[in-house]
């Protein structure tokens, strides 16, 4: 469970980076590494940063002991 919640930390860390990239500068550092003939790959890291969003909600939920 520690190394899944690690995963999902980088790619939010990563996905982070890029929107700040995005927002400052128009520059998108996913899609510039992958290349335009990669579209299918770049949407799918960029929904599965979209989904690690949504589990890392549950990090701040309080633990029932």
């Amino acid at each position: 469970m520690i190394s899944l919640r690690n995963l999902v930390l980088a790619l939010i860390i990563i996905g982070a980076i890029n929107w700040g990239l995005v927002g400052f500068f128009r520059y998108d550092l996913i899609s510039s590494i992958l290349g335009q003939n990669l579209e299918l790959v770049t949407r799918t890291i960029f929904a599965l940063v979209g989904l690690c969003g949504l589990y890392a909600i549950t990090f701040f939920r309080p633990h029932r002991q």
